[in-house]
């Protein structure tokens, strides 16, 4: 029997099988933000026979200021509902559960997409993007994290199946978690606990703002690669507290290292970091990195390195991927 085909609950969400597509980019919404036919088009395309247990929707911006770049999707305004709910119809009509990512890109943001200037834990130098962004009081801080709160509840509107917390690729929550963008010294700061304490407060804001039952996801920048930065012991602590707060599925990928592993290329480059999670947490977690076959999928599932495996460049190059990689499995 084919692991990749085996059913998996998390939550009061169901997955018909342990292929998901996860979030990439597009850079084709509206403008402002709003869903464009050019979005549709791709996700009606990317989802077309239901090959994807789930699609994980692109990062999108929860307030002007988290805005990453030109042509990103909203989250950030009410006017943006109509247009999510068509693209969440379109992925669930095709077969496959929607679920939706929410960010806000702190100092990765650039003040002439957002009109302001970028913000930050601690006034240093991003070490991705190089600026030095406004250092965050507490009450900015209470901003944001409602932002984040108000965001998920648009998600839910649109009738999506899920929504999942961005904390990877050197964004704003991931630039709270390490100690390379996080020299704060009061509750917000200092050791994991204190770096993830906003973390906490956005899973329970965005818990407040769906419900009990509605799946929230978090996407983990789980290693730095860099000295000082983020370690995979790390985010096993971080882990722990995020499923103790509710989270009911955690998806693993780079730190400050972006979607890569400098450290190899091998098919599921972010397995250890995935398998060092899934040994302290009792929910689903899901691998990314490198995969590109079907046997290389199969392979990380039986060796226990996760429980849902996301692939994605090859799905960006080719939408027939997940069917001929199912296909293959029968």
């Amino acid at each position: 029997m084919s692991q990749l085909l085996n059913p998996l609950q998390a939550g009061s969400l169901v997955l018909n099988s342990r292929l998901i597509m996860p979030p990439m980019a597009t850079s084709k919404a509206e403008p402002d933000g709003r869903v464009s036919p050019a979005i549709l088009e791709y996700y009606r395309e990317k989802s077309a026979g239901g090959y994807f247990s789930l699609i994980i929707i692109e990062h999108s911006f929860i307030q002007q200021a988290g805005k990453a770049s030109g042509n990103q999707l909203s989250v950030a305004e009410d006017h943006v509902i109509d247009g999510l709910k068509e693209l969440a119809d379109i992925i669930r009509a095709n077969g496959s559960k929607a679920v939706m990512q929410i960010n806000h890109a702190g100092s990765a943001a650039a003040q002439e997409v957002t009109g302001t200037v970028p913000v930050g834990p601690s006034a240093v130098k991003n070490p991705r993007k190089g600026g030095v962004p406004h250092e965050l009081t507490v009450p900015e801080i209470r901003e944001v994290v409602a932002a984040f709160g108000a965001a998920a509840h648009r998600v839910k509107q649109a009738g999506f199946d899920g929504v999942e917390i961005h904390s990877a690729h050197g964004y704003f929550l991931n630039q709270f978690f390490s100690p390379l963008t996080n020299r704060r010294t009061d509750e917000y700061g200092g050791d994991v606990l204190g770096r993830i304490r906003i973390h906490l407060e956005v899973i329970a804001a965005v818990r407040a703002a769906v419900g009990e039952e509605f799946p929230i996801l978090i996407r983990l920048g789980a290693a730095d690669y860099t000295d000082g930065g983020t370690t995979a012991a790390d985010s096993q602590i971080a882990a722990r507290e995020f499923v103790k707060a509710g989270v009911r599925i955690i998806d693993i990928s780079g730190g400050f290292s972006g979607y890569n592993n400098p450290e190899s290329n091998e098919p599921g480059y972010f397995a250890p970091l995935s398998a060092a999670v899934k040994e302290v947490v009792d929910v689903p977690v899901i691998l990314t990195g490198g995969i590109t076959d079907a046997a290389a999928a199969e392979r990380l599932l039986a060796q226990g390195k996760a429980d849902l495996i996301g692939v994605g460049r090859a799905v960006m190059k080719d939408s027939q991927w997940a069917q001929k990689a199912i296909e293959s499995l029968k």
